[in-house]
């Protein structure tokens, strides 16, 4: 009984010397630790406004905010673990060893927000342009650090990871895309009037845009036909939709117009062996 008063009388007298001797100190880090998460909050605020009167990317001032942010409430919280005496150095160590394993492991996952940021302070494209990469075509739907968002005629989403698209050759065509076909017709045709007939008709459709303006002209000469070759921009999300309207129209006026379509045709020429 009596050690156990003895334990219990030292452990008091530990408390009550650990609050004659911090409670300053705790009271004080409590009260830095409170002020601090308000001004870092205030801070963060402050620079968001910055980036936005600056007209920077919503992704990169959120990005630029919360790391100020961070920053701020890190050094609060050395500030206050230096009230109590204790030192910052081992945890500094212990952090950056800690980083740089975890660097190592995540390299991949870094190399796209690092990808990201550069994406979003050179801007090769942004939320509505019709990019290629890598034979992947779609409209950019949403830009983040880690990864970029296409959707595509049918509906599908493409997530491409930023690492695999900056370094790469990007073709931007911005809202719209190139259709590029052509179309033969015979020899005895009358060219011109083919394509007349073929600008007429694309400018008959309102999804065709009208700049950049529809190209037609001769793009070759075949052995049965001359192609008319013809450009035009959509919208990349009705792509196929208007390709195939134009074929079918463009089928249809010519064989109202009498203008013929030739098949590859062959000559055979048999010789008597007498």
């Amino acid at each position: 009984m009596q050690e156990e008063l003895k334990a219990l009388t030292h452990f008091y007298t530990l408390i009550v010397d650990f609050f004659v001797n911090y409670s300053f100190q705790v009271i004080g880090a409590i009260i830095i630790f409170i002020i601090g998460l308000i001004i870092a909050r205030w801070i963060s605020n402050i620079t968001l406004r910055i980036c936005e009167r600056n007209e920077i990317d919503v992704t990169l001032r959120l990005f630029i905010s919360n790391c100020v942010r961070l920053l701020f409430i890190a050094m609060i919280v050395v500030i206050c673990l230096g009230k109590f005496g204790i030192s910052v150095a081992p945890f500094v160590a212990a952090i950056g060893a800690i980083s740089l394993s975890a660097g190592l492991a995540l390299q991949g996952v870094f190399s796209n927000y690092g990808a990201g940021f550069t994406i979003v302070l050179t801007r090769p494209f942004v939320v509505g342009n019709t990019i290629t990469i890598n034979e992947i075509t779609g409209v950019v739907e949403e830009i983040k650090l880690a990864y970029t968002l296409l959707s595509t005629e049918d509906g599908e989403i493409i997530t491409i990871p930023n690492k695999h698209i900056v370094g790469e050759v990007i073709t931007n065509s911005f809202g719209n895309k190139v259709v590029e076909a052509s179309i033969g017709i015979s020899y005895s045709a009358d060219a011109n009037h083919a394509i007349e007939v073929v600008r007429n008709t694309l400018a008959g459709f309102n999804e065709i845009t009208a700049e950049p303006a529809p190209q037609v002209g001769i793009e070759g000469f075949g052995d049965s036909s001359v192609d008319i070759g013809y450009r035009y921009w959509v919208p990349t999300q009705r792509y196929f939709e208007v390709q195939y309207q134009v074929n079918l129209a463009l089928y249809n006026v010519f064989k109202e117009e009498g203008i013929e379509i030739p098949f590859p045709q062959r000559e055979v020429t048999l010789k008597n062996s007498a």
